[in-house]
């Protein structure tokens, strides 16, 4: 930070700076500071959900996404009511780890709200990225989608495994 300001920890490997971060606010002079109740739910998810994706994974997670202020959503032709705006979801992916298996991990082992395979394509296992958002009030509905640049499914692809690894 410019400022010299040390930089709001959410949990052990995520900083209020990484879940808000946009390029486009940047650019295009956008608030995009969350309120006291984003920063809550942004805490609990990555407490719930990105801080045991990390521990298992053992490797840093690339935020591309995580709060929108409205005006943010809008700019990027989001929608207002977007998981992203109250500070529930976060876009992302592990350099190195296919995102299918990122996912298929996640969906087995955390609790969630929604889990989409975004941009997925078979013959490319780092092509997308993923989504997941989190509900602290505990009316996560394990929703899980993919989708291929098109069209919304239900569930996840099929995994092929070779030689103890994923393979696209």
């Amino acid at each position: 930070m410019k400022s010299g300001k040390k930089p709001l920890q959410l949990s052990k490997h995520f900083t209020l700076d990484e879940m808000t971060r946009s390029m486009t606010a940047s650019r295009k002079g956008i608030n995009n500071i969350p309120g006291p109740g984003e920063i809550k739910n942004l805490g609990d998810l990555c407490y719930e959900v990105l801080e045991p994706t990390r521990a298992h994974f053992d490797k840093p997670l690339s935020i591309s996404s995580g709060y929108r202020s409205e005006a943010l959503c809008e700019a990027i032709g989001s929608k207002k009511t977007s998981q992203h705006a109250l500070g529930c979801a976060a876009d992302f992916e592990i350099h190195s780890v296919p995102n299918i298996q990122v996912a298929y991990w996640l969906t087995n082992n955390v609790d969630f709200d929604q889990c989409i395979l975004e941009y997925y394509k078979p013959e490319d296992d780092q092509a997308g990225w993923i989504h997941v958002s989190y509900d602290a009030k505990g009316s996560n509905r394990k929703q899980v989608l993919t989708f291929d640049g098109k069209k919304y499914s239900e569930g996840l692809p099929e995994m092929k495994w070779s030689g103890g690894k994923v393979v696209s």
